[in-house]
């Protein structure tokens, strides 16, 4: 099957236009360092007409006018041409993004899937106009009554903007194409540089169901688009994902047109592992947090609190655990851990395994490039034992296969060091006692807790976002419907 990997246009108001500098970039392979593809690089200047043609089709086209069934109704076949091409999406997730193919299927594919058909849903089955009940109000002028009712009504914010990161690049475009779509506004995508294939191949479906033009478009580039897009005061909102410092830069770029700002930024989250944990199921738990994506993902556990009385075992476990991931290219289905994004990403990631060792933690395994392994971003498992929560590794977010763990040893200490952070947008406890965990997890600050890890996979009815940090607002659920959506409120007299 051919990927679709070489593209040299821009998808802007309905059409595929050339950049305005006529540049284009390679898109390299990071497990090979091979060129796989093409994109286009665009500029403000493209940017600027994405603008435009978002704002004149959300003023005077139809998308926002329309039905919210009859949206859906569009939107389904947007779904469902992209199923269509699940396979070759799912090859350019692993080609593209690095994913070992379970994530690329399942983390990359399927839960974006299954979040665009929960918002197909919610408008096909959400009463948009709600009335009140019907009450008699005393008429000040004439000492009567008079009948009156008030109506909320819900409609679409305007042109939205939706800047996403390279590590679960599909995912991430579809979580904010489908509220953004959903509501009624009108959606300006721009993709991470090292990813934009995932993004571009959305034109295409964009094309064949039908879109109106300018309801969506598509446009790379480097900070130069994205400051474009975030200070244009046509533009009315912005949905992020990436570091929490771009999202600072984001929020105060946005901030002199006040445009409504959703953040989904970084983590650095904590697994907390009781005594009576099962210890095996936690051992495992923290090794999907260490290895996946190659340790590139916000909401990855990768302060791992252990009760020191079991601390020595769960480390060795982890650490034989570990040893027994295969390193690869994401293509073979035997792989278990693909590369980082970049060599750049690479030596940020070995930066913070140095700096960890001279700071006073012991490095239990790991922290080189895999020997052998001449081409391709990769880097070994890494497993610090840190003797406290202080030191850069168990701050800072790495975005890479290295995990701290840190001993304590009562209920009240774990929690401490699981909210001595600045982020706060996942979490996790461990233990045979689900009334305890429960509490536990109550009193963590942070967007999500998984208890003895949870249900395995992101139900797209339950909003995710973080405390703290890790952003501002909520992606998934009703809440997330709701950052595109304006509340208008109509009060009335019956008669």
């Amino acid at each position: 099957m051919a990927l679709p990997t070489h593209f040299d246009s821009l998808y802007i108001g309905g059409s595929w236009v050339k950049p305005i500098g006529g540049e284009t970039s390679a898109v390299i392979n990071p497990a090979t360092e091979e060129v796989i593809g093409k994109a286009p690089v665009g500029t403000a200047a493209d940017a600027d007409a994405a603008i435009a043609a978002a704002r004149d089709a959300f003023d005077h086209g139809p998308w926002p006018k329309m039905e919210w069934r009859e949206r859906a109704g569009v939107l389904q076949q947007f779904h469902d041409a992209l199923m269509m091409r699940k396979e070759e999406i799912v090859q350019l997730c692993v080609a593209e993004a690095g994913s070992i193919v379970p994530v690329a299927s399942i983390m990359q594919f399927d839960m974006a899937m299954d979040g665009l058909q929960y918002y197909i849903h919610q408008i096909e089955r959400r009463e948009f106009v709600i009335p009140s009940s019907v009450s008699a109000h005393t008429n000040w002028a004439t000492g009567g009554e008079t009948l009156g009712s008030t109506v909320k009504v819900y409609e679409p914010l305007g042109v939205s903007v939706g800047i996403t990161a390279y590590n679960y690049p599909f995912f991430l475009n579809l979580a904010k194409l489908g509220p953004a779509l959903a509501s009624g506004c009108t959606f300006i995508l721009k993709p991470a540089p090292q990813t934009p294939l995932e993004a571009l191949i959305l034109g295409d479906i964009a094309s064949e169901v039908g879109l109106p033009p300018g309801v969506f478009s598509i446009v790379t580039g480097g900070a130069d688009v994205g400051e474009k897009l975030t200070t244009d005061p046509r533009v009315d909102q912005i949905s992020f994902t990436g570091s929490d410092k771009i999202g600072a830069m984001i929020q105060a770029q946005a901030a002199p047109t006040l445009k409504r700002v959703t953040l989904e930024l970084g983590g650095k989250s904590a697994m907390i592992v009781c005594e009576d944990a099962d210890l095996e199921q936690a051992a495992f738990a923290g090794l999907i947090n260490l290895t996946n994506q190659c340790g590139q993902g916000c909401v990855l556990q990768t302060r791992q609190l252990v009760h020191n009385a079991i601390k020595g075992q769960y480390i060795e476990m982890l650490k034989a655990m570990a040893s027994q991931v295969k390193l690869g290219n994401p293509a073979d289905p035997d792989t278990g851990m693909g590369p980082l994004i970049s060599a750049a990403q690479r030596e940020r990631v070995l930066a913070f395994i140095e700096q960890g060792k001279a700071d006073g933690n012991t490095l239990v395994c790991g922290g080189s490039i895999p020997s052998g392994m001449d081409s391709g971003f990769f880097i070994e498992p890494t497993i610090f034992d840190c003797p406290n929560n202080s030191t850069a590794i168990a701050q800072e977010e790495i975005f890479g296969p290295v995990v701290c763990v840190i001993g304590f040893d009562t209920e009240e200490e774990a929690i401490a060091i699981a909210n001595d952070s600045q982020y706060g947008l996942s979490g996790g406890v461990f233990s045979q006692d689900p009334g305890k965990a429960y509490r536990i997890g109550m009193k963590m600050r942070t967007g999500g807790v998984l208890i003895n890890g949870g249900g395995g996979r992101l139900n797209p009815s339950v909003p995710f976002g973080g405390y703290k940090r890790s952003g501002i607002g909520r992606e998934y659920g009703e809440e997330g419907l709701n950052e595109y959506l304006e509340i208008k409120v109509i009060d009335f007299r019956a008669a």
